[in-house]
């Protein structure tokens, strides 16, 4: 007689139980960190940030894909840093740290051979060791300059055996001294943004509005006391769904979208008769060219608006910008 498949042999009430007790195991792991975030922590924080070189993290099996993790991390928000594999370390990759290096050191036992044997090679380099362990008199504890208590009161694995929840504290521990560097170290968005070119993200921190704006010719514009008809036309060519209002010098009056239009059809107002200065919208949200992308993004939506008026520091008309130019940059 055949076995039932896998998925058949355990109940789904069952797979939803253990799903929610891991999650719950390991919510309480993160949040039993938070009391051990005191003198150690800022101590190793002190140590991070006067590095004159680089982080080195090591970390064996999980706990260096966590190292991984943390390396990048540290990386990406201005504390540069990289991760070696202990086992490596000892063949000759122990070359790549320098007197100016610190190390941070995962294992979640502290007795971790591969990094237990490079001790030595790191006293003798006589730069500070953070260890982040989950035996506070473990050996690699013992011999850090500064130990931070990752310790868990059980794995997740019901088991008892594959690193679940120490990881996530690790992990956890890990952002937590990067976003304290970064925040230390006066780390802006803009600094980010270097570091994140690619991607969403990389657009939205690094595209400004002179990058996207329509200029020139392609603005449509006109001024008060131009007919309302003849401002149709003109939207209707540019094909922006919106007009600039502008006085002597492109100053700029105003604006008119196609909301304007609606409403003023609601009003019954004439199309070939009406003037442009009591259709138009005067107080209209304008912006800078040196604003990042998503900065306009966020001025349209706070405002319910589809699109913007580009100005100088004079209130000078110098381009346009509509949502759709923010859809195709992929800002959005």
């Amino acid at each position: 007689m055949r076995d039932h498949p896998p998925e058949e042999r355990v109940a789904g009430d069952r797979l939803l139980a253990l799903g929610r007790s891991v999650i719950d195991n390991e919510a309480q792991a993160v949040a039993a960190l938070g009391a051990r975030i005191g003198p150690e922590f800022v101590g190793a924080c002190r140590y991070l940030l006067s590095c004159e070189g680089r982080i080195v993290v090591l970390g064996m099996g999980k706990s260096g894909h966590i190292g991984g993790k943390i390396a990048a991390t540290l990386a990406s928000t201005g504390t540069p840093a990289f991760f070696v594999h202990p086992g490596e370390a000892s063949h000759g990759d122990i070359g790549m740290i320098t007197t100016k290096d610190v190390v941070l050191a995962l294992s979640n036992s502290g007795e971790t051979v591969e990094l237990i044997v490079l001790l030595p090679l790191i006293k003798r380099l006589g730069i500070p060791l953070v260890a982040l362990t989950g035996k506070p008199e473990s050996t690699l504890a013992r011999a850090a300059s500064v130990n931070l208590d990752v310790s868990v009161a059980q794995e997740a694995c019901p088991l008892g055996l594959a690193p679940t929840s120490s990881t996530t504290a690790a992990l956890a521990m890990g952002d937590a001294l990067a976003i304290a560097l970064l925040e230390a170290r006066g780390f802006s968005a803009a600094d980010f943004a270097q570091t994140h070119p690619g991607g969403i993200l990389g657009r939205r921190l690094l595209l400004r509005i002179s990058d996207l704006m329509h200029t020139g010719d392609e603005i449509p514009v006109v001024t008060a006391e131009a007919l309302l008809r003849d401002a149709l036309v003109e939207m209707s060519r540019k094909g922006l769904g919106m007009t600039a209002i502008v006085g002597d010098g492109l100053r700029i009056a105003g604006i008119f979208t196609d909301g304007d239009l609606r409403r003023a059809l609601d009003r019954g107002v004439d199309v070939h008769r009406a003037r442009m200065r009591s259709v138009m919208t005067p107080a209209c949200v304008t912006v800078g060219q040196d604003c990042l992308a998503a900065e306009a993004l966020n001025l349209m939506q706070r405002h319910k608006i589809n699109a913007l008026l580009v100005a100088d520091e004079k209130s000078n008309l110098r381009g346009v910008l509509n949502m759709h130019d923010l859809l195709r940059a992929g800002v959005l």
